[in-house]
């Protein structure tokens, strides 16, 4: 049987990839069971912005990391995971969602990240923030991670 795919979001990839962030021992303990049941990790190209805005704009652990930090970090992450496109499809049921829930401001990142899910058909989430995605539940959207688990 087939191990469901699973999408990151930035706050899972930030904790479980940067050892000074307080929820990295959680979120790489868990990391380490999807890679140990095989399951497939996704993400897209807006999760490596958000990842790179996060770690290069404030202190983690008393470190702000310079681009070239990041893009190491964010290097060695996408040889493990594959990078969901966002195309006009995602674009389209990014409006729809938008609509429906009726997303205003920064909450619009999250809806798109769920819209890029819904367009590849990838139904799991890892989050550390599962409250910001909790109103996409009923397009049958599950959250996962350490705090769930």
């Amino acid at each position: 049987m087939a191990v469901e795919p699973i999408f990151l979001d930035t706050s899972f990839l930030v904790a479980a990839m940067i050892d000074a962030h307080p929820g990295h021992a959680a979120s790489l303990a868990y990391l380490g069971e999807l890679v140990d049941e095989g399951t497939p990790l996704c993400a897209s190209l807006q999760v490596c912005r958000e990842f790179m805005v996060a770690v290069t704009r404030k202190p983690i652990g008393g470190h702000i990391y310079t681009t070239e930090e990041a893009l190491a970090v964010l290097e060695d992450w996408l040889q493990v995971s594959a990078l969901l496109a966002e195309d006009g499809t995602v674009a389209k049921r990014w409006e729809q969602l938008m609509e429906r829930y009726r997303v205003l401001g920064k909450q619009a990142h999250d809806c798109n990240i769920v819209a890029t899910m819904l367009s590849h058909e990838i139904k799991r989430l890892v989050t550390r923030n599962p409250a910001d995605f909790e109103r996409y539940l009923p397009e049958g959207i599950r959250i996962a991670g350490p705090t769930t688990h």
